[in-house]
């Protein structure tokens, strides 16, 4: 009788994620151990899943082999904070119950490293808006706690409302740029404020929408190319 095949070591699997997560599940049901196994930095097959956006084996990862959502590589980041699409921070957040005020050894939270790196705006835009009503909600207990009244207008009136997250699909990345141009060639917030208002329509995914979103990009690419010319910016819009 033939012997089974030994286990693959956790770093082939890691690089069979990117292109291959059918065969990484394939393995997984025959060697389940290796399902929360890391790598010498931590790494794991959460972390790689959602670095590449397959939610289906976020999924099998938690709901089948346990797990933890929140596991967290030698830096002390979890899965949420290598994500690049909302789907899969949603997936992880929404359904899977990771956490998003999981703090790195840095101290900072998934949304603000994400919105440091500046490259994965609809992410951190996400984890904003997730945070905010985890907020929200906390301070409408208290308020119920101590009555209504002019508490809780008061609570209101503190209420800080975030922008919501771009659609799937659109991300703004900033390229880096000399000490001396910063001032002039920073992230312009009116536009993000724009896109970010389109996205936050009941009519963005209709024709008139996405018409919209065309002319708004149009018109920052062509702007950015007329402002910054002789100069070594870039501002990409996907």
């Amino acid at each position: 009788m033939a012997s089974s095949p030994p286990a693959p070591t956790i770093d082939a699997l890691l690089n069979a994620v990117p292109d291959h997560p059918a065969t990484v599940l394939a393995h997984l049901s025959r060697h389940p151990h290796l399902a929360s196994a890391q790598d010498s930095h931590g790494y794991s097959l959460l972390h790689a899943a959602a670095s590449y956006s397959h939610a289906a084996l976020l999924r099998a990862l938690v709901r089948t082999y346990a797990v933890a959502p929140d596991l967290v590589d030698e830096d002390g980041e979890t899965a949420l904070f290598v994500c690049e699409t909302v789907e899969v921070a949603r997936c992880l957040v929404e359904e899977l119950g990771a956490s998003v005020g999981w703090r790195n050894r840095e101290g900072k939270t998934a949304e603000e490293r994400v919105e440091e790196e500046a490259e994965f705006v609809p992410v951190a835009a996400y984890l904003r808006q997730v945070m905010a009503r985890g907020a929200e909600g906390a301070d409408a207990g208290a308020a119920a706690g101590a009555g209504a009244g002019a508490g809780a207008e008061d609570a209101a009136a503190d209420e800080v409302h975030h922008p919501p997250p771009l659609p799937n699909g659109i991300k703004i990345n900033m390229g880096t740029i000399g000490e001396e141009e910063v001032g002039e060639a920073a992230p312009d917030p009116e536009f993000r404020r724009r896109i970010e208002e389109l996205a936050a329509r009941e009519d963005f995914q209709g024709e008139e929408g996405q018409r919209q979103l065309r002319e708004l990009v149009t018109e920052a690419v062509t702007g950015l190319a007329a402002d910054q010319q002789g100069r070594e910016v870039r501002r990409r819009v996907e």
